[in-house]
Protein backbone atom coordinates (compact mmCIF):
# COMPACT_ATOMS: atom_id res chain seq x y z
CA UNK A 1 0.00 0.00 0.00
CA UNK A 2 1.41 3.34 -1.15
CA UNK A 3 -0.11 5.79 1.76
CA UNK A 4 -2.09 7.14 -1.30
CA UNK A 5 -5.19 9.66 -0.11
CA UNK A 6 -8.01 6.86 -0.67
CA UNK A 7 -10.81 9.28 0.44
CA UNK A 8 -12.09 12.78 1.62
CA UNK A 9 -15.04 13.49 3.29
CA UNK A 10 -16.50 15.75 6.08
CA UNK A 11 -19.31 16.53 8.62
CA UNK A 12 -20.84 19.44 10.55
CA UNK A 13 -20.10 19.28 14.23
CA UNK A 14 -20.43 22.26 17.08
CA UNK A 15 -17.39 24.39 18.73
CA UNK A 16 -17.26 25.86 21.77
CA UNK A 17 -19.79 28.78 21.29
CA UNK A 18 -22.64 25.86 20.17
CA UNK A 19 -22.23 26.88 16.34
CA UNK A 20 -21.71 24.64 13.67
CA UNK A 21 -18.68 24.35 12.26
CA UNK A 22 -16.76 21.67 9.84
CA UNK A 23 -14.57 18.65 10.78
CA UNK A 24 -12.66 17.40 7.87
CA UNK A 25 -11.48 13.36 7.29
CA UNK A 26 -8.48 12.28 4.83
CA UNK A 27 -8.21 8.68 4.65
CA UNK A 28 -5.11 7.00 3.03
CA UNK A 29 -4.94 3.75 1.22
CA UNK A 30 -3.10 2.16 3.90
CA UNK A 31 -5.82 2.41 6.41
CA UNK A 32 -4.61 5.57 8.09
CA UNK A 33 -7.29 8.30 8.85
CA UNK A 34 -6.87 11.92 10.06
CA UNK A 35 -9.07 14.72 10.62
CA UNK A 36 -9.52 18.23 11.78
CA UNK A 37 -11.20 20.38 12.81
CA UNK A 38 -12.06 24.67 11.49
CA UNK A 39 -12.42 26.94 14.43
CA UNK A 40 -14.66 30.58 13.76
CA UNK A 41 -14.18 33.55 14.79
CA UNK A 42 -16.44 36.42 16.63
CA UNK A 43 -13.98 39.54 16.53
CA UNK A 44 -13.23 39.12 12.44
CA UNK A 45 -11.17 40.87 9.85
CA UNK A 46 -13.27 42.61 6.87
CA UNK A 47 -10.75 40.83 4.57
CA UNK A 48 -10.71 37.43 6.39
CA UNK A 49 -11.09 34.35 3.66
CA UNK A 50 -14.93 33.72 4.20
CA UNK A 51 -16.36 31.11 6.40
CA UNK A 52 -19.07 29.61 3.74
CA UNK A 53 -21.89 29.34 6.27
CA UNK A 54 -25.39 28.12 5.18
CA UNK A 55 -28.48 31.21 5.52
CA UNK A 56 -30.76 28.20 5.73
CA UNK A 57 -32.94 30.03 9.07
CA UNK A 58 -34.52 26.89 9.31
CA UNK A 59 -31.72 25.75 10.41
CA UNK A 60 -29.35 26.92 13.65
CA UNK A 61 -29.94 30.22 12.50
CA UNK A 62 -28.32 30.32 9.34
CA UNK A 63 -25.44 29.04 10.81
CA UNK A 64 -24.83 25.60 9.55
CA UNK A 65 -22.63 24.78 7.29
CA UNK A 66 -23.89 21.88 5.37
CA UNK A 67 -22.70 23.58 2.22
CA UNK A 68 -19.30 23.15 3.14
CA UNK A 69 -19.25 19.81 4.11
CA UNK A 70 -21.08 19.07 0.22
CA UNK A 71 -18.20 20.96 -1.23
CA UNK A 72 -15.39 18.69 0.66
CA UNK A 73 -17.66 15.77 -0.09
CA UNK A 74 -18.45 16.30 -3.46
CA UNK A 75 -16.08 18.46 -5.08
CA UNK A 76 -12.33 19.04 -2.87
CA UNK A 77 -12.91 15.15 -1.85
CA UNK A 78 -12.83 13.62 -5.24
CA UNK A 79 -9.88 16.03 -7.17
CA UNK A 80 -8.09 14.49 -4.09
CA UNK A 81 -8.34 11.15 -4.70
CA UNK A 82 -5.00 9.19 -5.68
CA UNK A 83 -2.83 12.43 -4.82
CA UNK A 84 0.32 11.75 -1.96
CA UNK A 85 -1.02 13.97 1.05
CA UNK A 86 3.16 15.31 1.30
CA UNK A 87 2.35 17.10 -1.53
CA UNK A 88 1.10 19.71 0.56
CA UNK A 89 1.65 22.77 -1.79
CA UNK A 90 0.34 20.76 -4.71
CA UNK A 91 -3.28 19.92 -2.59
CA UNK A 92 -3.45 23.21 -0.97
CA UNK A 93 -3.12 25.06 -4.71
CA UNK A 94 -5.43 22.78 -6.39
CA UNK A 95 -8.12 23.87 -3.72
CA UNK A 96 -7.70 27.45 -4.33
CA UNK A 97 -7.46 27.04 -7.81
CA UNK A 98 -10.85 24.67 -7.85
CA UNK A 99 -12.40 27.43 -5.54
CA UNK A 100 -11.10 30.23 -8.10
CA UNK A 101 -12.32 33.52 -5.86
CA UNK A 102 -10.21 36.15 -4.21
CA UNK A 103 -11.67 35.21 -0.75
CA UNK A 104 -12.46 31.43 -0.78
CA UNK A 105 -16.23 32.46 -0.74
CA UNK A 106 -17.00 29.90 -3.52
CA UNK A 107 -16.21 26.49 -1.70
CA UNK A 108 -15.75 28.29 1.88
CA UNK A 109 -12.24 29.20 4.15
CA UNK A 110 -13.92 26.61 6.65
CA UNK A 111 -14.07 23.57 3.70
CA UNK A 112 -10.91 24.01 2.35
CA UNK A 113 -9.07 24.43 5.43
CA UNK A 114 -10.11 21.24 6.99
CA UNK A 115 -9.40 19.64 4.78
CA UNK A 116 -5.47 21.18 4.28
CA UNK A 117 -5.12 20.68 7.97
CA UNK A 118 -6.24 16.87 7.83
CA UNK A 119 -4.13 16.26 4.80
CA UNK A 120 -0.96 17.61 6.68
CA UNK A 121 -2.25 14.85 9.78
CA UNK A 122 -2.61 12.20 7.49
CA UNK A 123 0.91 12.70 5.94
CA UNK A 124 2.85 13.20 9.47
CA UNK A 125 0.70 9.73 10.44
CA UNK A 126 2.32 8.16 6.97
CA UNK A 127 5.99 8.95 7.48
CA UNK A 128 5.50 7.95 11.88
CA UNK A 129 6.23 11.50 12.94
CA UNK A 130 4.02 14.00 15.43
CA UNK A 131 2.83 16.77 13.32
CA UNK A 132 5.15 19.40 14.75
CA UNK A 133 8.27 17.10 13.75
CA UNK A 134 6.69 16.70 9.88
CA UNK A 135 6.09 20.35 9.47
CA UNK A 136 8.63 21.55 11.27
CA UNK A 137 11.61 19.10 10.56
CA UNK A 138 14.61 18.53 13.13
CA UNK A 139 14.70 21.94 14.53
CA UNK A 140 11.15 22.02 15.93
CA UNK A 141 12.22 22.08 19.62
CA UNK A 142 11.28 25.82 20.65
CA UNK A 143 8.01 25.79 23.06
CA UNK A 144 6.00 29.39 23.06
CA UNK A 145 5.25 31.63 25.57
CA UNK A 146 1.39 31.47 26.45
CA UNK A 147 -0.81 34.74 26.25
CA UNK A 148 -2.85 33.91 28.35
CA UNK A 149 -6.54 35.61 28.36
CA UNK A 150 -7.68 35.92 31.89
CA UNK A 151 -10.47 38.82 31.58
CA UNK A 152 -12.28 38.90 28.41
CA UNK A 153 -14.60 41.88 27.63
CA UNK A 154 -15.67 43.25 24.16
CA UNK A 155 -17.08 41.07 22.04
CA UNK A 156 -16.20 38.09 24.00
CA UNK A 157 -18.15 39.11 27.18
CA UNK A 158 -21.45 40.46 27.94
CA UNK A 159 -19.89 43.13 30.39
CA UNK A 160 -18.73 47.06 30.25
CA UNK A 161 -15.30 46.49 28.92
CA UNK A 162 -14.47 47.91 25.97
CA UNK A 163 -10.99 46.01 24.86
CA UNK A 164 -11.46 42.35 24.31
CA UNK A 165 -8.44 40.81 26.30
CA UNK A 166 -6.38 41.58 29.14
CA UNK A 167 -3.83 38.86 29.17
CA UNK A 168 -0.84 37.73 31.34
CA UNK A 169 2.07 36.45 30.12
CA UNK A 170 4.89 34.24 31.96
CA UNK A 171 8.01 35.55 30.77
CA UNK A 172 10.05 34.80 33.62
CA UNK A 173 9.30 31.29 33.28
CA UNK A 174 12.45 28.27 32.39
CA UNK A 175 10.22 25.99 30.65
CA UNK A 176 6.77 25.50 28.94
CA UNK A 177 5.28 23.41 31.76
CA UNK A 178 6.61 26.24 34.56
CA UNK A 179 4.61 28.99 32.58
CA UNK A 180 1.35 27.01 32.54
CA UNK A 181 1.83 26.86 36.37
CA UNK A 182 2.91 30.58 36.24
CA UNK A 183 -0.55 30.98 34.59
CA UNK A 184 -2.88 28.74 36.41
CA UNK A 185 -1.71 30.39 39.79
CA UNK A 186 -2.34 34.13 38.73
CA UNK A 187 -5.96 32.44 37.42
CA UNK A 188 -6.86 31.51 40.56
CA UNK A 189 -5.43 35.03 42.53
CA UNK A 190 -7.41 36.79 39.76
CA UNK A 191 -10.53 34.30 40.45
CA UNK A 192 -10.02 35.20 44.46
CA UNK A 193 -9.26 38.95 44.01
CA UNK A 194 -12.69 39.30 42.23
CA UNK A 195 -14.63 37.36 44.69
CA UNK A 196 -12.96 39.79 47.29
CA UNK A 197 -13.99 42.78 45.78
CA UNK A 198 -17.50 41.31 44.71
CA UNK A 199 -16.99 40.99 40.89
CA UNK A 200 -18.65 38.09 39.01
CA UNK A 201 -15.78 34.92 38.64
CA UNK A 202 -18.28 34.21 35.33
CA UNK A 203 -15.83 33.14 32.40
CA UNK A 204 -16.55 34.86 28.55
CA UNK A 205 -16.01 32.80 25.55
CA UNK A 206 -12.07 31.97 25.91
CA UNK A 207 -12.53 30.77 29.29
CA UNK A 208 -11.06 34.64 31.17
CA UNK A 209 -13.33 35.40 33.59
CA UNK A 210 -16.21 38.49 32.54
CA UNK A 211 -16.73 40.81 34.99
CA UNK A 212 -18.29 44.11 35.08
CA UNK A 213 -15.47 46.77 36.33
CA UNK A 214 -15.18 50.06 36.48
CA UNK A 215 -13.22 50.81 33.38
CA UNK A 216 -10.67 49.05 31.15
CA UNK A 217 -7.68 50.34 33.10
CA UNK A 218 -9.37 48.55 36.27
CA UNK A 219 -8.41 45.48 34.37
CA UNK A 220 -5.10 46.19 34.38
CA UNK A 221 -5.03 47.54 38.13
CA UNK A 222 -6.59 43.66 39.16
CA UNK A 223 -4.30 41.94 37.24
CA UNK A 224 -1.58 43.55 38.77
CA UNK A 225 -2.72 42.68 42.08
CA UNK A 226 -4.01 39.29 41.09
CA UNK A 227 -0.21 38.85 39.95
CA UNK A 228 1.63 39.94 43.17
CA UNK A 229 -1.35 37.43 45.06
CA UNK A 230 0.20 34.76 43.22
CA UNK A 231 3.48 35.46 44.39
CA UNK A 232 4.70 37.08 41.42
CA UNK A 233 6.76 39.68 40.54
CA UNK A 234 4.89 41.70 38.22
CA UNK A 235 6.85 43.05 34.94
CA UNK A 236 9.46 40.44 35.89
CA UNK A 237 7.84 37.38 36.24
CA UNK A 238 4.32 37.92 34.50
CA UNK A 239 3.32 40.17 32.71
CA UNK A 240 0.59 42.24 30.91
CA UNK A 241 -0.65 41.98 27.38
CA UNK A 242 -3.98 43.45 25.71
CA UNK A 243 -5.82 42.82 22.81
CA UNK A 244 -8.46 45.50 22.72
CA UNK A 245 -9.45 44.89 19.24
CA UNK A 246 -10.13 48.02 18.24
CA UNK A 247 -11.88 47.82 15.19
CA UNK A 248 -14.91 47.10 17.43
CA UNK A 249 -15.42 49.93 19.18
CA UNK A 250 -14.15 52.35 15.69
CA UNK A 251 -17.41 54.55 15.06
CA UNK A 252 -15.87 55.63 11.31
CA UNK A 253 -13.70 58.59 13.06
CA UNK A 254 -12.73 57.86 16.59
CA UNK A 255 -12.58 55.30 19.01
CA UNK A 256 -15.58 55.12 21.10
CA UNK A 257 -15.24 53.59 25.19
CA UNK A 258 -19.16 53.92 25.41
CA UNK A 259 -19.30 50.78 27.01
CA UNK A 260 -16.90 51.96 30.21
CA UNK A 261 -17.99 55.32 29.48
CA UNK A 262 -14.62 56.68 28.60
CA UNK A 263 -15.25 58.63 26.02
CA UNK A 264 -14.72 58.93 21.96
CA UNK A 265 -10.44 59.37 21.38
CA UNK A 266 -8.30 59.73 18.36
CA UNK A 267 -5.77 57.57 17.16
CA UNK A 268 -3.25 59.73 18.84
CA UNK A 269 -4.80 60.04 21.75
CA UNK A 270 -5.52 56.04 21.97
CA UNK A 271 -1.43 56.30 21.68
CA UNK A 272 -1.19 58.54 24.57
CA UNK A 273 -3.49 55.89 26.62
CA UNK A 274 -1.36 53.18 25.97
CA UNK A 275 1.96 54.87 26.10
CA UNK A 276 0.63 56.24 29.83
CA UNK A 277 -0.62 52.72 30.86
CA UNK A 278 3.04 51.47 30.09
CA UNK A 279 4.27 53.73 32.02
CA UNK A 280 1.95 52.44 35.22
CA UNK A 281 1.37 48.51 34.35
CA UNK A 282 4.19 46.29 33.17
CA UNK A 283 2.01 45.96 29.32
CA UNK A 284 4.95 44.07 26.97
CA UNK A 285 2.45 43.83 24.15
CA UNK A 286 -0.71 45.34 22.16
CA UNK A 287 -2.51 43.80 19.40
CA UNK A 288 -5.02 45.81 17.54
CA UNK A 289 -4.68 48.90 19.29
CA UNK A 290 -6.29 50.67 16.36
CA UNK A 291 -8.69 49.47 14.03
CA UNK A 292 -8.36 47.41 10.59
CA UNK A 293 -7.88 50.52 8.44
CA UNK A 294 -6.28 52.83 10.62
CA UNK A 295 -2.35 52.16 8.97
CA UNK A 296 -1.14 55.70 10.16
CA UNK A 297 -2.15 55.19 13.51
CA UNK A 298 -0.40 51.70 13.59
CA UNK A 299 2.76 53.41 12.60
CA UNK A 300 2.69 56.18 14.77
CA UNK A 301 2.22 53.57 17.86
CA UNK A 302 4.89 51.63 16.48
CA UNK A 303 7.56 54.80 15.96
CA UNK A 304 6.44 55.77 19.39
CA UNK A 305 6.11 52.84 21.25
CA UNK A 306 7.31 49.56 19.04
CA UNK A 307 11.29 50.01 20.73
CA UNK A 308 9.86 48.47 23.77
CA UNK A 309 6.34 47.11 23.34
CA UNK A 310 5.58 44.25 20.80
CA UNK A 311 2.92 46.17 18.15
CA UNK A 312 0.52 43.43 16.57
CA UNK A 313 -1.35 43.63 13.72
CA UNK A 314 -4.66 40.66 13.07
CA UNK A 315 -7.67 42.17 11.70
CA UNK A 316 -5.09 44.68 10.00
CA UNK A 317 -3.18 41.64 8.23
CA UNK A 318 -5.70 38.60 8.28
CA UNK A 319 -2.96 36.49 7.99
CA UNK A 320 -2.32 37.31 4.24
CA UNK A 321 1.15 38.02 2.98
CA UNK A 322 -0.41 41.03 0.73
CA UNK A 323 -1.46 42.98 3.87
CA UNK A 324 1.73 42.09 5.54
CA UNK A 325 4.27 42.99 2.76
CA UNK A 326 2.48 46.47 2.66
CA UNK A 327 2.90 46.31 6.70
CA UNK A 328 6.53 46.15 6.49
CA UNK A 329 6.66 48.80 4.36
CA UNK A 330 4.65 51.31 6.37
CA UNK A 331 6.26 50.18 9.67
CA UNK A 332 3.01 49.48 10.98
CA UNK A 333 3.87 46.82 13.41
CA UNK A 334 6.73 45.02 14.57
CA UNK A 335 4.75 41.39 15.29
CA UNK A 336 2.13 39.67 13.41
CA UNK A 337 -0.71 37.52 14.32
CA UNK A 338 -1.12 34.20 12.64
CA UNK A 339 -4.42 32.34 12.25
CA UNK A 340 -5.01 29.59 9.77
CA UNK A 341 -8.94 30.19 9.03
CA UNK A 342 -8.20 33.77 7.91
CA UNK A 343 -6.39 33.04 5.00
CA UNK A 344 -7.71 29.16 4.02
CA UNK A 345 -4.79 26.74 4.04
CA UNK A 346 -1.82 25.88 5.46
CA UNK A 347 0.20 26.58 2.65
CA UNK A 348 -0.41 30.29 3.10
CA UNK A 349 -0.28 29.97 6.83
CA UNK A 350 3.12 28.91 6.06
CA UNK A 351 3.97 32.11 3.67
CA UNK A 352 2.48 34.87 5.84
CA UNK A 353 5.49 32.94 8.93
CA UNK A 354 8.07 33.45 6.17
CA UNK A 355 7.41 37.12 5.53
CA UNK A 356 7.79 37.86 8.77
CA UNK A 357 11.12 35.70 9.44
CA UNK A 358 12.94 37.21 6.68
CA UNK A 359 11.62 40.65 7.84
CA UNK A 360 12.56 39.51 11.69
CA UNK A 361 9.13 40.36 13.25
CA UNK A 362 7.76 38.30 15.46
CA UNK A 363 4.72 36.13 14.73
CA UNK A 364 1.98 34.10 17.30
CA UNK A 365 0.04 31.57 16.89
CA UNK A 366 -3.36 31.79 17.53
CA UNK A 367 -6.67 30.19 18.18
CA UNK A 368 -10.28 31.72 17.46
CA UNK A 369 -12.74 32.78 20.25
CA UNK A 370 -15.13 29.65 18.62
CA UNK A 371 -12.60 26.69 19.22
CA UNK A 372 -13.10 23.03 19.42
CA UNK A 373 -10.44 20.20 20.76
CA UNK A 374 -8.85 20.02 18.09
CA UNK A 375 -4.85 20.42 19.11
CA UNK A 376 -3.33 21.49 15.49
CA UNK A 377 -2.19 25.14 16.29
CA UNK A 378 -0.13 23.59 19.47
CA UNK A 379 2.02 21.33 16.92
CA UNK A 380 2.35 23.56 14.50
CA UNK A 381 3.33 26.97 17.40
CA UNK A 382 6.41 24.22 17.90
CA UNK A 383 6.95 23.80 14.00
CA UNK A 384 7.01 27.12 12.70
CA UNK A 385 9.02 28.01 15.79
CA UNK A 386 6.61 30.86 17.18
CA UNK A 387 7.65 31.64 20.08
CA UNK A 388 4.57 33.03 21.32
CA UNK A 389 1.09 31.33 21.29
CA UNK A 390 -2.24 32.81 21.75
CA UNK A 391 -4.95 29.87 22.61
CA UNK A 392 -7.21 31.56 25.32
CA UNK A 393 -7.59 31.19 29.40
CA UNK A 394 -6.58 27.72 31.52
CA UNK A 395 -9.86 27.39 31.91
CA UNK A 396 -12.47 25.45 29.58
CA UNK A 397 -11.39 22.11 27.46
CA UNK A 398 -11.30 23.53 24.45
CA UNK A 399 -8.00 26.01 25.71
CA UNK A 400 -6.37 23.91 27.75
CA UNK A 401 -6.55 20.93 25.58
CA UNK A 402 -3.68 23.08 23.31
CA UNK A 403 -2.37 23.85 26.16
CA UNK A 404 -1.95 20.06 27.41
CA UNK A 405 -0.80 19.05 23.75
CA UNK A 406 2.19 21.41 24.25
CA UNK A 407 3.02 19.72 27.90
CA UNK A 408 2.79 16.64 26.09
CA UNK A 409 4.93 17.78 23.23
CA UNK A 410 7.79 19.41 25.68
CA UNK A 411 7.56 15.93 27.87
CA UNK A 412 8.61 14.08 24.09
CA UNK A 413 11.07 16.48 23.66
CA UNK A 414 12.64 15.72 26.64
CA UNK A 415 15.85 18.02 27.72
CA UNK A 416 15.75 18.87 23.41
CA UNK A 417 12.83 21.31 24.15
CA UNK A 418 13.78 25.23 24.70
CA UNK A 419 11.82 27.54 26.14
CA UNK A 420 12.28 31.76 25.08
CA UNK A 421 13.56 34.24 28.02
CA UNK A 422 11.66 37.23 25.80
CA UNK A 423 8.92 38.31 22.88
CA UNK A 424 10.97 37.10 20.49
CA UNK A 425 11.46 34.21 17.86
CA UNK A 426 14.26 35.92 16.09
Amino acid sequence: MSGKISRVHAMEILDSRGNPTLRAFVELDNGIHASASVPSGASTGISEALELRDEDMARYEGKGVLNAVQNVNARIGPRLIGMNPIEQKKIDHLMIELDGTANKSKLGANAILGVSMAVARAAAMNVGQPLYRYLGAERSALLPIPMINIINGGKHADNNLDFQEFMVIPIGAKTFSEAIEFGVETFWALWRTLAKYGYSTDVGDEGGFAPDLKNNEHACQLLVEAISAAGFIPGNEVAIGLDPAATSFFDGECYNLKRSGQGRRTSEEMIALYSMWIDKYPIISIEDGFAENDWEGFAQCTASLGKATQIVGDDLYVTNTDFIRRGIELKATNAVLIKLNQIGTLTETIDAISLCQQTGWNYIISHRSGETEDTFIADFAVAMRSGQIKTGSVCRGERVSKYNRLLEIQAELGKQAVFPTQLSNR
